[in-house]
């Protein structure tokens, strides 16, 4: 069973290595070759200088020994032919060691872009599995392994193997008996590296792994660092730490031991592999067997020298290759997510109404929505005007299969009407205002919007007709009106200011030092919760949409500021089909219709004075009977 679980890793790594070296052939076809030429060379150009002791020893400084007139002009000539040999080499070395630095940068960033890229397809539930540190880690740890593989790792994981390959062979030419150790050596130090390759492997792969899990805890820590303090859970926050930490360390120091233990084992196979050469060379020589002279003994052991040199590098670059695989497997599970599907051919798009009174498409804005419904049957095209009638039937829904949420749900929201849920934390009301966004598809029953069963009609259309308030709200890095702007690109510094004035932003907003172009950063940290909860409602508002969800949209507001925001919110909910999730009840009760849930399930639905006159659960919890858990 071992047996095959190391198979299919090293096939995972074949197939790994082969895909990243696809992002750099693929971009960079013509600088790897050239790469590869520049290698080639420089391994020549090494292996040439110790070949040609044997030259300068045996053709011309041997000769000259004794000489009353050496000749000096065929061993000037030897030394400036294998000077030309030696700066060729220095020119290819830096050549392709410049070239590697630029292919390196380029494939990560074209790797950044394809994760990144990808990622926007994502559906929201891989987030839900993944935090935010790990997904992070990704960006930062694993692609940096990246960058020390290809610009370092394989330049001379080449140069290691073509000198091994030049260097074999000048060997075998100078003489076949004493090669036969080499080959002997050869296999000593495969084996070797081999065992203890594949140990450190095992742990440079945990340790990754590690990594992002420590990545992820900090990341986590740091955003809730105010809760920490206030629930007194540093000391737990501690000893979840040390947990995590303690197994990067095990991981991460086995893996640097079997690794920095390769680079000292080779080498002394090395040195123990020169010392065999010398005295079963000396052996021969005096001998007289394989024509061995001082010469050849010169260049072979240089070249046992240069023979243990290559495998060194392979020694200590294999560390960043395991490294950088393993980084890279996981980069390439995020690339290999399955995006989110979208079946939909509905479409959202501009409209008007001709002269009979029938909607037309048109290309400009004319604050007129309709449904783009193509039949397939016949080829043609109908148009339903976009009011916001959004019904459930029947639906049937859970996060997992083993767990359902909502059971057989059913309810309607009218053009135009407020629609409240409440009820206790898990009852399910976040859960519909996600399947209204298909955040999640349901698995039984139907969603219809202005008659339209959802399914059909495309995410990115369905999501630009809603317009949401999360209770979490979320600032990106740029100034106020960049981040009202996020509502609608296109907005006119006109349509913010109408928008920030709808909202209640407006009066705040012009008290900052830069107004509008104060520039927010830590997810606007500069600003109170109730100040961020305006721009966010702010943003909505400039997205005009026809259908509205508020999760909680006031609960970080003060009473004072919630009056006041409350103004703008029933401004901006007229005429749109609004669905209110709320604790403070006072902020429903001119909804059209509330709904009350329990585990799932609608228990009570009507408007306030039905619901009171009831004396239900809504009216427990209205006078305080009951809380909300």
């Amino acid at each position: 069973m071992n047996k095959k679980k190391k198979i299919r890793m090293t096939q995972n790594d074949i197939k790994t290595a082969k895909r990243l070296l696809k992002y750099v052939t693929e971009k960079y076809k013509l600088q790897f070759i050239l790469v590869f030429i520049c290698i080639l060379i420089s391994a020549v150009a090494t292996t040439a200088v110790s070949l040609s002791l044997r030259y300068l020893l045996d053709d011309f400084i041997l000769p000259l020994i004794g000489q009353k007139q050496p000749d000096f002009a065929g061993l000037y000539k030897a030394l400036a032919v294998l000077g030309c040999i030696f700066f060729a080499g220095v020119v290819a070395t830096f050549i392709y060691t410049r070239m590697m630095v630029y292919i390196g940068q380029g494939v990560l960033k074209r790797v950044r872009d394809d994760m990144f890229e990808h990622m926007q397809t994502l559906p929201i539930r891989y987030f839900d599995q993944n935090t935010n540190g790990s997904v992070m880690s990704l960006y930062t740890n694993d692609t940096d392994t990246l960058r020390q593989m290809i610009s370092q790792a394989i330049p001379q994981a080449l140069m290691a193997l073509f000198t091994i390959v030049v260097t074999f062979i000048s060997m075998l030419v100078l003489s076949p008996l004493l090669t036969i150790l080499a080959v002997l050596i050869i296999f000593v130090m495969m084996t070797v590296t081999g065992k203890i390759g594949g140990k450190s492997g095992k742990y440079f792969v945990r340790q990754q792994m590690s990594l992002a899990d420590v990545t992820g805890f900090v990341e986590e820590r740091m955003n809730g660092q105010r809760v920490v303090k206030v629930f007194n859970h540093e000391k737990k926050s501690e000893e979840e730490f040390d947990r995590l930490n303690e197994a990067l360390f095990e991981s991460a120091a086995q893996a640097n031991k079997y690794g920095n233990m390769m680079g000292p084992v080779i080498g002394n196979i090395g040195n123990l592999q020169f010392v065999l050469t010398a005295v079963l060379g000396g052996v021969l020589s005096v001998a007289g067997v394989g024509g061995i002279t001082l010469g050849v003994m010169a260049s072979y052991l240089q070249f046992t020298k240069s023979f243990t040199q290559p495998f060194m590098q392979v020694a200590q670059q294999f560390n960043s290759i395991v490294m950088a695989l393993a980084g890279a497997e996981r980069i390439f599970n995020l690339i290999d997510e399955k995006p989110e599907e979208d079946e939909g051919y509905v479409t959202l798009v501009n409209a008007r109404k001709d002269e009979n009174g029938s909607i037309v498409e048109c290309k400009e804005r004319t604050g007129m929505w309709a449904w783009k419904h193509p039949h397939s049957a016949d080829g043609s095209v109908s148009y339903t005007e976009l009011k916001g009638d959004v019904r459930f039937e029947d639906v049937t829904f859970g996060y997992n299969e083993d767990k359902t949420i909502l059971h057989d749900i059913s309810l309607y929201a009218k053009p135009g009407q407020k629609l409240a849920f409440v009820g206790s934390t898990g009852a399910g009301k976040t859960t519909i205002t996600n399947l209204i966004n298909r955040f999640y598809d349901i698995q039984e029953g139907k969603i219809r919007y202005d008659g339209i069963n959802i399914t059909k009609i495309k995410k990115d259309d369905l999501r630009h007709s809603l317009g949401i308030v999360l209770q979490d709200t979320h600032l990106f890095t740029g100034t106020i009106r960049d981040n009202i702007r996020y509502g609608k690109l296109d907005a006119t510094d006109e349509e913010i200011y109408a928008a920030a004035k709808l909202a209640h932003a407006d009066q705040f907003i012009k008290m900052l030092p830069k107004g509008y172009d104060t520039m927010l950063s830590g997810d606007g940290e500069e600003l109170s919760q109730g100040q961020r909860q305006l721009l966010s409602i702010a943003r909505a508002a400039v997205a005009d949409p026809p259908v509205l969800i508020l999760d909680e949209a006031t609960s970080s507001i003060d009473t004072r500021t919630e009056s006041i925001v409350q103004k703008g919110m029933d401004n901006l909910m007229k005429g749109r089909t609004v669905f209110v999730i709320a604790h403070r009840l006072s902020t429903i009760r001119n909804s059209d219709a509330i709904i009350v849930l329990e585990h799932g399930k609608i228990i009570e639905r009507g408007d306030h004075k039905d619901l009171i006159r009831q004396k239900g659960t809504y009216y427990q919890l209205y006078t305080g009977k009951l809380e909300l858990s």
